[in-house]
């Protein structure tokens, strides 16, 4: 109870700090330059929320008020049952009064007809929502999430309640509020009007369907191309991802480290260039194609440019991730599961085909579901290679930014992919349901993993060194590139191109950053470290819930979350334009909607290496701790993290390498003050200075390689009590199950 009260209390504390401390709308020259100190009090532009009513005619602000004051009269009520029923109401009824006023109320007054109808002509409107508004919402969430914990929800943990309403409350903002004003305004004339024409027109559009041809053009649909293409992705990347994985933790390859290495230089590598890269090597002008032709007398093809090309950079981009995701899965097999199974008389080839592999289930459909999701969303490789072999995501962004601007087109082409992500989401669940795969539980489990059969071992082999080489001759390229002249007119060496870009100087005693690409970089750098650490903190506390936690409409809450990430950057782009261009939230030009779309389209990866690896850790675990009287978020912290971090690492490498190698969300959300590396990048790339280009890329891969590692320290190696080795190698001395108490 007391517990329960110090809650509220410092929550209804936060709550008179938003309405009294706080400026209530947004400052435009940045809150956190603290300029709005000196007129605070005086000035209509960072006045807190009792001040806009008082002062400034903000009437309608006296609800929000209102709201919090009952439930500062809720908070004196003894029986806790009717002190959460107000709480909760209150905090459901103050967040939808000031959602609604905000949409209500725009810059000039009402910005719907019909709200000027009933209450007639405001006098003056409202700037966008501030610090005060903000912290004012998140107080209401929480109001509304601790009222339900006291009445019992979720045996009355605050904390999983209030962390289940603030992942809704912040998912409905970034991912459906963007896409519904999308969507909405796909339907509405130039005057706002409804006019769903051109939704029909596109639906009906051969282009989109047609299985054979299209009349006058030889392809077939856009939509089964993307189809056939995402399958072909994902299969091929989750194939090769589990044979690294298993080369990596099952076999004696004595090139282990530098096959991470390359298995994460692809990740980290903007995808523009990687498809360059193809290019100079199987071009009809390439080192390859030319050598070929010369040699065989055989005329240069355009083989690269379509499907093919696109297939081939997707794998080599998307691999990486299935490797991340299956890394921590294959580990988790346990060992005395398959020395069981030998024990019984099965061979090496019986019991991976019938206990490892089926183990790694949870793993297998993750990795499918992301190289799936992936392909569909992709954007560079297509862009670069695709030719006249458009797909769903390249058709999207010239509907959106072409000649034609269509925004009907454009979201008909969504709503399709859409369609095609949520059918594998659901094939995924149905595969996996009703299975348990725990083979991490609180006794210990030692031994060792069993060596691979010799003919899969020789198959993964066969697959991983002939990918690695070709790995190498890829970044080869990239790296030469940087120190070319001029590509294929003058190949003459030079520094030129990474003087140009990173040039140092002194000026008056202090270093002057000179180069050209030092003040993205440092953007880049900053606004990448930020979204890294809360995406996986978002992405794995989700991944938490989802397996743990049971709550009405969980199914919807997953496939919510992974809808951001299966929607094309593109239409990302240009929905968080829409959506937080103008009131009731305004984030274009700053540095906050290049973190929240990092934030919200990156974190479903973090989710779903969560989930795999969570379901390899037996419940019992949880159970443990709880029983012992730890709550959940002390659980979370001294049980669960420690054995999930293979899933940490997973979630910083990926979330930091998107935010620095994205494209094509960046490209609308960029502004002259926060201008990221991608984006300088292609405009460096329309000027034709590829080499200038090529060098910021190698400079970046550096960076990224050097931070990862940072990363991989920082968080550490997962330790389960098993002698560390594989069948036939030295072992070594067990070490314990988790090196802190559950509680």
């Amino acid at each position: 109870m007391r517990r329960g009260n110090r809650r509220l209390d410092i929550v209804l504390a936060l709550g008179a700090a938003a309405l009294i401390l706080l400026p209530w709308y947004r400052i435009e020259r940045g809150f956190f330059g603290f300029g709005w100190l000196s007129d605070f009090l005086s000035s209509e532009t960072s006045a807190p929320a009792f001040l806009q009513i008082a002062s400034h005619g903000k009437l309608w602000l006296i609800g929000v008020v209102a709201m919090f004051l009952a439930a500062c009269l809720a908070r004196t009520i003894q029986e806790p049952m009717k002190r959460g029923r107000l709480m909760s109401i209150i905090g459901m009824v103050g967040l939808l009064f000031l959602s609604l006023q905000g949409l209500a109320i725009g810059f000039t007054g009402w910005t719907w007809t019909v709200s000027e109808t009933l209450f007639g002509q405001l006098a003056n409107g409202q700037p966008s929502m501030g610090a005060g508004a903000v912290v004012m919402a998140v107080v209401f969430v929480l109001l509304f999430a601790f009222g339900l914990a006291e009445r019992g929800v979720m045996k009355g943990d605050a904390f999983i309640v209030a962390s289940i309403s603030l992942l809704i409350f912040l998912v409905a903002i970034f991912v459906f509020y963007p896409i519904g004003s999308m969507f909405t305004a796909s339907v509405q004339d130039l005057d706002g009007s409804f006019n769903p024409d051109g939704v029909i027109r596109n639906l009906q559009d051969p282009g989109i369907w047609s299985l054979g041809c299209v009349p006058g053009e030889e392809r077939c649909g856009v939509a089964w191309r993307t189809l056939a293409l995402a399958l072909m992705t994902a299969s091929a990347s989750t194939l090769l991802g589990l044979g690294f994985a298993l080369v990596a933790t099952r076999t004696r390859f004595p090139f282990k480290k530098g096959l991470r290495l390359l298995t994460v230089l692809p990740i980290i590598t903007p995808p523009f260039v990687i498809g360059l890269a193809l290019t100079l090597l199987f071009g009809r002008a390439g080192v390859v194609t030319e050598g070929l032709s010369s040699l065989f007398d055989i005329e240069p093809g355009r083989w690269l440019y379509g499907l093919t090309g696109i297939w081939i950079a997707q794998v080599l981009s998307f691999t990486p991730i299935s490797f991340l995701v299956l890394i921590g899965v294959v580990e988790g097999v346990s060992p005395s599961m398959e020395e069981a199974s030998q024990t019984l008389r099965a061979d090496r080839w019986r019991t991976f085909w019938r206990v490892s592999l089926p183990l790694m289930k949870p793993g297998l459909a993750n990795a499918f579901l992301i190289g799936f999701i992936e392909s569909m969303a992709d954007f560079g490789n297509p862009l670069v290679l695709g030719g006249s072999h458009g797909v769903l995501s390249t058709e999207i962004f010239f509907a959106v930014v072409g000649s034609q601007n269509d925004p009907s087109r454009a979201a008909v082409l969504a709503m399709v992919l859409l369609c095609f992500t949520l059918s594998a989401f659901l094939a995924q669940r149905f595969w996996l349901s009703g299975k348990n795969f725990a083979t991490v539980t609180g006794k210990g489990d030692s031994g060792a993993h069993i060596a691979l059969p010799r003919g899969l071992s020789i198959g993964v082999h066969a697959a991983v060194v002939p990918w690695m080489l070709f790995t190498i001759v890829v970044y080869g390229m990239i790296l030469i590139g940087g120190f070319v002249k001029t590509w294929g007119l003058d190949n003459s060496l030079t520094l030129d191109h990474y003087i140009r870009a990173f040039s140092v100087g002194f000026n008056n005693g202090s270093i002057a950053w000179t180069g050209v690409a030092w003040n993205s970089f440092w953007t880049t750098m900053k606004i990448a470290l930020i979204s890294a650490p809360l995406t996986a903190a978002v992405g794995l506390l989700t991944a938490y819930i989802i397996v743990r936690q049971k709550f009405t409409g969980k199914n919807i809450f997953e496939f919510a979350l992974m809808m951001s990430f299966a929607i094309p950057g593109t239409v990302i782009g240009v929905s968080y334009i829409m959506a937080f261009n103008l009131p009731p939230i305004e984030m274009t030009g700053s540095a906050l909607i290049l973190i929240a779309c990092f934030v919200f389209r990156n974190m479903p990866v973090g989710v779903r290496g969560g989930i795999a690896a969570m379901s390899q850790l037996d419940k019992s675990l949880d159970e443990a701790s709880l029983t012992l009287r730890a709550d959940s978020f002390r659980t979370i912290r001294k049980v669960i993290l420690p054995l999930l971090r293979p899933a940490i690492t997973a979630a910083l490498v990926y979330s930091f390498v998107r935010a620095i190698t994205s494209i094509s969300a960046v490209i609308f959300l960029v502004s002259a003050e926060y201008n990221m590396a991608t984006s300088y990048i292609v405009g460096l790339v329309e000027n034709g200075e590829y080499g200038v280009a090529i060098a910021y890329s190698s400079m970046l891969i550096v960076v990224m390689i050097t931070i990862i590692t940072g990363f991989q320290l920082i968080v550490g190696e997962r330790r389960l009590r098993r002698e560390n080795r594989v069948a036939g190698v030295t072992t070594a001395p067990n070490v314990p199950l988790v090196q802190e108490k559950a509680a």
